[in-house]
């Protein structure tokens, strides 16, 4: 009797435990009756019937990430290089991600690889390597509308990874170096352009500025040698102009004629030619000068 009990206890427990079921949130059941598609169990709890109903799928709306392995694909110019591709995605119907397709992941895994052969077969190398975005978009567009039966949304695709062979690598990197060098010695080749355009540039207005500098000096110069040549000859005439208000005698005027002679001769000449009418009157009046024993300047008094 004691047994019995148990083992009513135990099968009422199993009951329990298969009947009822608690669905996480985020998370959806598909639910069949004898088979046949019955019904789509949300967050929350539920009662399953024993024998009659079973639960087919499991789906979550949570996005998901497949990482594929490496893809061998062929360039259009021969090269063959391994693509990793990474693939978003998000079930958006349960019934159809459970009876769309028998295994959805694995699908979307060979129709991504296929895709990918397509996309960068009509490619060249050098494209693929510059074109991710562009790859990323198409195949992410044709993915999406591919597993739509699926119930399945591709949010997007990016290549984690490109890897060409080894001596692709190496002449890649030998044709890198060498357009970086070429780069290096065009820089350095304007840099000594521009600075020798910069130095003549400089010595040609250092050149302008010192011919400047020396006509305004030479300008200056004349301009004061005129000035100077202007006063004398105003002071000459000033001179004149006096004698003339002064009604100076014939002695005054050769009292200047000395001193005009005296100024020519500056103590410099050592021979001097001498008018004949200047010599007879300065020799008239040096006579004079000595009969009378005075001074020339007094017989002008």
């Amino acid at each position: 009797m004691f047994i019995l009990i148990i083992a009513i206890i135990v099968v009422i427990g199993f009951i329990l435990f298969y009947t009822i079921r608690i669905v996480p949130q985020t998370e959806e059941y598909v639910i069949e009756f004898l088979g046949k598609y019955k019904t789509t169990w949300s967050a929350g709890i539920h009662f399953l019937i024993p024998f009659f109903e079973r639960v087919v799928c499991k789906a979550t709306s949570k996005e998901q990430c497949a990482d594929f392995e490496p893809q061998s694909v062929i360039t259009k110019d021969n090269v063959s290089i391994y693509v990793d591709t990474v693939v978003y995605f998000k079930i958006f119907d349960s019934k159809l991600f459970a009876y769309g397709a028998a295994n959805p992941l694995f699908a979307l895994e060979n129709l991504a690889a296929t895709t990918l052969r397509n996309l960068i077969g009509d490619m060249t190398l050098d494209e693929a390597l510059t074109s991710r975005d562009t790859i990323n978009i198409k195949l992410k567009e044709i993915l999406d509308e591919a597993t739509d039966p699926w119930g399945i949304n591709v949010s997007r695709v990016e290549l984690k990874n490109i890897d060409p062979p080894a001596e692709i690598k190496n002449a890649m990197e030998k044709q890198m170096k060498a357009e970086r060098e070429k780069r290096e010695k065009i820089l350095q080749a304007e840099a000594f352009q521009e600075s020798e355009i910069k130095k003549a540039d400089g010595e040609a207005k250092a050149m302008v500025k010192r011919a400047e500098a020396k006509r305004d000096a030479d300008i200056a110069i004349a301009q004061g040698k005129a000035k100077a040549i202007e006063m004398t000859y105003e002071a000459e005439a000033k001179g004149l102009e006096k004698l003339k208000d002064a009604q100076a005698n014939s002695t005054v005027v050769q009292l200047k004629s000395f001193e005009a002679l005296q100024k020519l001769a500056d103590g410099k000449a050592t021979k001097i030619i001498v008018p004949t009418s200047v010599a007879e009157s300065t020799t008239k009046q040096s006579i004079f000068a000595e009969m009378l024993k005075t001074p020339i300047e007094e017989n002008v008094k």
